[in-house]
């Protein structure tokens, strides 16, 4: 009867053993599940901020480009004021200009 009772533990023990090992290698399964779903949200949230971050730097290049067409604009603006009121200045100081050029010409 001794013998049974001592039987009966070693049963006991080797499924307990067994229960162990199957316990870890679920764990070891959970793990690496785990570390890939790791792996592929790290990834997802990786190439939602590349998206995120080319939107925000093309947003700002428009607003760089735009507010340099401004300025471009504005400059070629005073650009043609400033060469409108030259052109003034020649076409009204042309004819005292030559009659300088001519009288310095007929003194030499």
């Amino acid at each position: 009867m001794a013998e049974s009772k001592v039987t009966g533990i070693i049963k006991s023990l080797n499924e307990l053993e067994n229960d162990l090992d199957s316990l870890t290698s679920k764990v070891a399964d959970m793990k690496k599940q785990l570390s890939i779903k790791a792996t592929t949200e790290i990834d997802s949230l990786l190439e939602k901020t590349r998206e995120m971050a080319t939107k925000e730097a093309e947003t700002m290049i428009n607003a760089s480009k735009e507010k340099a067409t401004a300025e471009s604009a504005k400059i070629a603006q005073a650009g043609e004021a400033k060469l409108s009121e030259t052109q003034s200045n020649i076409d009204a100081n042309f004819d005292e200009a030559v009659k300088h050029v001519v009288s310095t010409v007929l003194k030499a």
